[in-house]
Parts: structure tokens; sequence; C-alpha cells
């Protein structure tokens, strides 16, 4: 996903003298020629990761379209403060594009850990989050990004899906089935269809969780909802987004995530994904449960 960024990107800032590059070091190799080719719309300001917040919104104030890019753990935790005040007080926006996600970084410590970042941006208004599932969605949704001037988000992730869904921006059934209605949010897909193979559940799959589709969730979910969130991001996130929907009626809902504990551990994806019961197995385990 990072490297389909990297090239849409550069292949963006070529085409649209109205978008802009905002860095904190991290990924300035690969943008070396950007740099070099438009030293006034891409702009490495170094390790000041507020700053290249408040960079972008100056620079969305003139007109520009910013893009800022980090890890999630500095992009949205360190800086909230400025995306708040630089971005969304003034009125503007950017377009935020982290990688590391909630434990893809793990074996550089809790320092790269974010599985807070989307529940940080659901306490501004009016953002749009993408949480794609493979690389193929990357690049359409950085190009819709472009087109207009509203905030976005997008959480890149090194965990994937066999397959894209490009047209997946709200939700889109994948496996038809019974009553209880599993939403699987971006890479989370994968695990969630290997857990479900044999069972009677509907499985449908968004990677454009905000705005979040109550239309959809409620076509799909019938008369009687019984949901099951799962989430690549903090156990719940969407919790409140789910009893919007069902602001009328008796529903039932499951939430599955990255747990809310800090497991002072490091170890890869793969052993976060099994200590927060995030694999295929512990899935499967949570959504059959009565």
């Amino acid at each position: 996903m990072r490297d389909a960024f990297i090239k849409e990107t550069l292949a963006i800032l070529d085409d649209d003298p109205r978008t802009a590059l905002v860095l904190a070091e991290i990924s300035a190799d690969p943008f070396g020629k950007a740099l070099a080719n438009y030293p006034d719309r891409a702009i490495n300001v170094g390790i000041r990761e507020q700053l290249m917040l408040g960079v972008a919104g100056g620079l969305a104030l003139t007109g520009l379209r910013p893009i800022a890019h980090s890890y999630a753990t500095f992009l949205v935790d360190r800086a909230y403060e400025q995306i708040k005040l630089d971005l969304r007080h003034q009125g503007v926006g950017a377009i935020l594009v982290s990688v590391g996600a909630s434990y893809d970084g793990a074996q550089a410590g809790y320092t790269h850990m974010s599985p807070m970042d989307v529940a940080l941006i659901d306490t501004l208004p009016e953002w749009i989050v993408h949480v794609p599932g493979h690389a193929d969605e990357v690049g359409p949704m950085l190009r819709a990004a472009v087109g207009h001037d509203e905030p976005v988000y997008v959480r890149l992730s090194t965990q994937h899906n066999p397959e894209a869904h490009a047209d997946a921006l709200r939700l889109k059934v994948i496996k038809p089935g019974g009553k209880r209605t599993v939403v699987a949010v971006g890479a989370m897909l994968g695990a969630t269809l290997e857990a479900t193979k044999d069972l009677d559940v509907t499985v449908a799959y968004t990677h454009t969780p905000r705005p979040f589709d109550h239309s959809g969730l409620g076509e799909i979910a019938g008369a009687e909802p019984d949901i099951v969130m799962v989430e690549p991001y903090l156990e719940g996130t969407s919790a409140h987004l789910v009893a919007e929907t069902f602001a009328d009626k008796a529903f039932r809902l499951r939430n599955i995530g990255v747990q809310r504990a800090d497991l002072h551990r490091f170890g890869t994806p793969k052993d976060h994904a099994r200590w927060h019961g995030l694999d295929a197995e512990s899935l499967r385990q949570r959504i059959s449960a009565p």
C-alpha cells in the first residue's frame, strides 16, 4: 500500500499543480524527485510532525491541496492539536496519509503503534476516513481525495486482503448468508472471510468507514439487526455509529477490534493480531458465539 501511495502521489504532483506534499522525514527518500522538482509545494520539515500539520494548514489556506504523510502515531496522535486547530478550526482540509496502522510497526515498540487514530479523528467533524484493504484500492482513493477540499484520512497498512474491492465506498456484501451481519473494515476482510467460510452469516466490507453507511447497514441487517463490527483499530470505535443507525429499534452489537490494553510487547503484526483476537481462529470463535 505504501508503494502504491508513493507512486500515485508522485503522478498526482506531476499532473495537478494545485497539490502539495508535506513530510516530516518519513518517506523523504522515495519522494526525493518531487522534493527536488517542486520545492514550492513539496516540503520536508524534518522531524517536526506538529509543524508538518501547521504547514499543511497554511498551504490549504492559499488554495493548495496538501498531502501530509507519516506514521499514524506521529501524524495523528502526536499532531492531534494541530489537526484540530490548523485544519478544522481554520475551516480547511488536507489529505493525511499514515502508515503503521495499529501494530504494523510493532517491532519498533509502542512508539510506532496507533490503534486509537480513527477514534481520535472521530472527535472532529466531517472527516472522510479511508482504510484500504488492498494496494489496488489506494490509487482511486487518492485521486478522488485531491478532487475536493474536504478533510481526508487514509490509513495504510502492511496487512492486506486477497482481492481488491475498489468500489466498496459504501458497504458491499461479499458473502450473503444468515441474519447475523459481519462488517469487515479494511484489511480485516481476509481473516473475516476465512473465519466465516462455513458459518451462516452475511459478510459486508467497506474501505471507507467514514462517512458511515447508515442506510446500507440498515438494508443489509433487516428487521432484527444482529451486527458484528470487525475493525483493524480500537475495539468499539464505530459502536456509536451503529447505535445511530438503529436508534429507533432494538439491535444487537458485538465489537471486535484492537483491545484497549498496552500489551508491553514487541512481536510481529501477526503476533499482535493473535494477541488481540483478530486472527481467523479467534474471529471465528467470537463471531459464532451466541
